[in-house]
């Protein structure tokens, strides 16, 4: 009687009672038109599905949305932070409401893979992540190009380093096809982390989206849910604080992106899995730096999967990691490792003894400007800047920045300090990620260091520093800089520093008073519930799900 209701409304959509006597997946299905790392996922949902049948359960699609950070560049960026926890309660929701067996949560970018994650740990039924692989990268004629991040070639062509029609060439030929971008920006760092956690089967991220061998894949995917699910093992199961820990060291081997810190801060905590700033840092310094991916090297990530892909790259680092942590596809990490049976390139994965750096890819600093931490990704910084100081030029906003790079007026040595970026400032901790790139392709990268309390690109190099916390709009010291304060950055020391005394610093915040960015709709609910980046900035997800 309790499920006519289930199973009127079931046999309205051609279920048949046979149907949902099977273990009922929820296929969560992130496609759509515009965004190139999701556009695959319609034919791919299809195979998921058909993976289903085969294997006894009965696939029912849904919806949520995925956006691209490149095409809110400049345009909605205060709206893609905020759609990381919009998209994971949306999944939550539905699962919960519609109490799926399992699920199958397809992603491929910057957002919604982190998204899909805590979902899958909020939820806590047996969940798989499927990923659709990287773009082709395209050929000129006289090589690869550098990425298929075209902010760069914006800094150059301001500079006049390159002509129009280089530039429109790139414009037009940069994403060569659809995928994630071929470089190791947020997106690819996080689907490959969902890959060493043990949600993902090896190798989904850094395979071409247009080979034959994803479509095979997401069959496959969709055959062991189904096992999953009869077998009892949940999402959690593989969201432990040592499957974690294996990411981070990993994320850090390979030069990951700086959103990495903020995203996997979010997930520990949506798993129930302890875990601070200081705690990361910790873990991720374990590890030597042996491979480096586009824009911070020549290697895409195609290269990487012809070098032996994650399989390679995980047993370069194999004495760091905990190999008795459950894979969903192969038992152990130890099975996968000892069953590894490829020759590795060495030019693009290379050993610990030949290692880029000792020390991991990522830097957390403290100090009077950073309280609560900030995060650099060090393997992206020349070593020169390494140790920076110099006077602040100080804005209240990205597009203040913006209008002094366009102008030209950039003086090396400065530090460039961009504030009220925060998750409640912005609000949404837009990425500095243009005035980044422009910064490279001015060629100031070994003179002038940025400091935001927003974030940076998963794709940003050179001596940007950011995640400050607490932010400017929360009365953090970075609202008391003034132009001309001496800023000292220190790599090695892991210092963020102005040079105030304690006394200057607390007169200067007593008199702060806030920009005036008056908000509507869900960037102010927004603004009233996030919480500091140092957490993850956590704003509708979070806390001890069962």
């Amino acid at each position: 009687m309790e499920n006519a209701y289930y199973n009127g409304l079931m046999g309205a959509v051609g279920y048949r009672k046979k149907d949902i006597a099977k273990p009922v997946i929820g296929v969560v299905n992130s496609w759509n038109d515009v965004n190139p790392g999701h556009r695959p996922f319609r034919e791919l949902a299809q195979y998921v599905k058909d993976g289903v049948w085969a294997a006894g359960g009965a696939p029912a699609e849904f919806t949520v949305p995925a956006p691209c950070d490149g095409m809110a560049q400049l345009r909605g960026m205060q709206y893609i932070l905020p759609q990381r926890d919009l998209i994971a309660a949306s999944v939550e929701a539905m699962a919960r409401a519609h109490a799926f067996d399992g699920l199958v949560l397809l992603c491929s970018c910057d957002k919604i893979v982190p998204a899909m994650l805590m979902a899958a740990a909020a939820v806590n039924v047996p969940a798989l992540i499927l990923t659709a692989g990287a773009m082709l990268p395209y050929d000129s004629g006289h090589g690869v190009k550098v990425t298929p991040d075209l902010k760069e070639a914006i800094g150059a062509r301001n500079a006049g380093k390159i002509d129009e029609a280089e530039f429109l060439d790139d414009q037009e030929n940069i994403c060569f096809s659809c995928g994630t971008c071929s470089m190791y920006g947020t997106a690819n760092t996080m689907g490959v982390f969902a890959e060493v956690v043990g949600l993902c089967p090896i190798g989904s991220t850094t395979m071409l989206s247009a080979s034959g061998a994803k479509l095979r894949q997401a069959r496959d995917v969709g055959e062991r849910i189904v096992a999953l699910v009869r077998e009892g093992i949940r999402a959690r199961s593989f969201l432990t604080r040592r499957s974690i820990e294996n990411g981070i060291r990993h994320a850090s081997a390979t030069g990951g992106s700086s959103n990495f810190v903020m995203h996997v801060m979010a997930i520990a905590r949506t798993a129930g899995v302890p875990l601070c700033l200081r705690e990361f840092d910790a873990i991720q310094e374990s590890v030597p730096v042996i491979a480096k991916f586009k824009p911070s090297s020549p290697y895409n990530l195609s290269d990487w999967h012809r070098a032996g892909g994650v399989a390679a790259t995980l047993r370069a680092i194999r004495p760091q990691l905990h190999e008795d942590v459950p894979m969903a596809f192969d038992g152990t990490l130890r099975a996968l490792l000892d069953g590894f049976p490829r020759n590795v390139d060495a030019q693009v994965i290379r050993s610990a003894e030949t290692a880029y750096l000792p020390d991991g890819c990522f830097t957390v600093l403290y100090g009077n400007l950073a309280p609560l931490g900030a995060v650099v990704k060090k393997s992206g910084v020349d070593p020169k800047m390494f140790r920076h100081r110099g006077p602040a030029v100080v804005f209240d906003s990205e597009e203040d920045l913006m209008e002094r790079f366009l102008s030209g007026r950039v003086e090396p040595g400065c530090v460039l300090v961009i504030r009220y970026e925060g998750p409640k400032g912005g609000p949404g901790m837009r990425e500095m990620s243009i005035p980044a790139a422009m910064l490279m392709g001015m060629g100031l990268h070994t003179s002038v260091a940025m400091i935001t309390d927003g974030r940076f690109s998963g794709a940003s190099r050179g001596p940007c520093v950011g995640h400050i916390a607490p932010e400017a709009w929360d009365g953090g010291p970075i609202a008391a800089v003034r132009d001309g304060d001496i800023i000292c950055i220190d790599l090695v020391k892991k210092t963020l520093e102005v040079e105030l005394s304690d006394g200057e610093l607390a007169a200067r915040l007593r008199a702060v008073r806030r920009p005036e960015k008056p908000v509507s709709g869900v960037l102010r609910a927004y603004r009233g519930g996030v919480q500091g980046a140092e957490t993850g900035a956590l704003w509708l997800m979070g806390g001890d799900a069962p």
